[in-house]
């Protein structure tokens, strides 16, 4: 009987230290992301670039009324945004999030959420995934980023 207490008690105990760490992991996930978005907008370079892994396979796409567009690995991603991190003006957007889901596989994450980003005149609605994956540092990386614009039915 004390050896199926202390067994129910370990096991409890496990699942709690397991719980625990994932919800630090979803904490850490969406703070990523929180972090790349003000980045972006706010046009702070070495910080966005900061939450992208470095890798071939990373991926980057965007679809609105006007296209649809899409690029690939690190060093395309970062050139194509060389312009823009030149020549755009900072945003004052105002950006709420509802998390809709984020998984976390072990060193990998999938993240879906709907992201509404608005200012004095327009409001911009997207259906966004990320997919992150931690560094060689144990740090939560995007490898992946979809965003598609959403508009009123």
């Amino acid at each position: 009987m004390k050896t199926l207490t202390l067994l129910t008690g370990c096991l409890l105990c496990l699942a709690t230290l397991s719980n625990a760490q994932n919800q630090d992991d979803v904490t850490a996930i969406k703070n990523t992301i929180v972090k790349e978005t003000t980045a972006f907008f706010g046009l702070d370079r070495k910080n966005w670039e900061a939450h992208w892994l470095n890798a071939p396979y990373t991926y980057w796409s965007y679809s609105d009324s006007t296209g649809s567009s899409y690029l690939e690995g690190t060093p395309g991603i970062l050139s194509n945004f060389d312009e823009y991190f030149r020549t755009a003006k900072p945003s004052k957007s105002k950006i709420d999030r509802v998390w809709i889901e984020v998984r976390v596989y072990g060193k990998g994450a999938y993240v879906r959420f709907i992201q509404k980003a608005w200012d004095d005149i327009d409001l911009d609605e997207t259906s966004e995934v990320r997919v992150l994956e931690k560094d060689k540092n144990g740090q939560w990386k995007i490898v992946c980023l979809q965003a598609i614009a959403m508009y009123d039915k």
